[in-house]
């Protein structure tokens, strides 16, 4: 069977079982797969999909159609990535590669690809190693997210992992301090993020989650002196970066 794919303004999908079945096999780079069922010949695309660590979701096969426009996907649709995702230890490598401290940003839940598209923008404006995303409850790096960067999503290498807080963990063994961004939080211009630092932005609509909140090593906030009492995670995520980037460039 041919390949079948569709692009529209959001993403580009890939669809049939054969079709999504040799691209998972060719290592194409895939964001996530929707399927109607994990049965029966779904359930091998399912299967040879985990063992890549691709999520699979389920879903209702009226969405499916929406997204294809009626195309013929047999109860299976792949949601390509704009460019390849790195590992964190490439996005570590980039640090010793500049010499500077590891410098990383981390999103906890943020969907809205086009806040996830701005923070990749600034990330890589303002010199940051790389972004950490989630592999679930997370926007990905479709076609929305490339073009909201400004083409900053080709640049600044971004990894996506199975869990956020444990790969915290690891990170603080390897001596990187997390700051959460948390309205509640120690004002952030009186924190010192001159050291290896990862600033970790929570989601749109209920901020940190609380396994990653606790690995923080700091909750960070920005004054507010208006009547609006939060700011979008994606102007937040900016603000924090650049107070960063600040801090660092006078310590030099």
């Amino acid at each position: 069977m041919k390949q079948e794919s569709l692009t529209n303004e959001h993403e580009e999908l890939i669809f049939g079982r054969n079709a999504v079945l040799e691209a998972i096999k060719a290592d194409t780079p895939i964001n996530h797969i929707l399927v109607t069922s994990m049965t029966g010949s779904l359930g091998a695309i399912c299967k040879e999909a985990k063992k890549r660590g691709i999520v699979v979701k389920q879903a209702d096969a009226r969405k499916l159609d929406l997204m294809t426009d009626n195309g013929n996907h047999q109860g299976v649709v792949a949601e390509g990535a704009c460019t390849d995702y790195a590992t964190v230890e490439q996005i570590l490598a980039v640090s010793e590669q500049k010499g500077t401290a590891p410098f990383l940003i981390l999103c906890d839940g943020i969907e809205d690809p086009h806040n996830l598209g701005a923070i990749l923008r600034t990330a890589e404006a303002c010199g940051a190693d790389g972004v950490i995303l989630p592999k679930r409850r997370s926007a990905s790096l479709t076609q929305t997210v490339f073009k909201t960067s400004a083409g900053a999503a080709s640049w600044i290498p971004v990894a996506r992992v199975g869990n956020l807080s444990t790969e915290m963990i690891a990170l603080k063994k390897r001596g990187i301090w997390f700051f959460g961004a948390d309205m509640e939080g120690t004002e952030a211009f009186g924190t010192d993020l001159t050291g290896a630092v990862g600033l970790v932005i929570g989601s749109e609509g209920f901020g940190l989650s609380a396994p990653v909140r606790q690995q923080c090593d700091g909750i960070v906030s920005l004054p507010m002196f208006g009547k609006v009492n939060s700011l979008n995670a994606s102007v937040a995520a900016g603000i924090l970066m650049y107070e960063a980037v600040r801090q660092r460039a006078a310590k030099r």
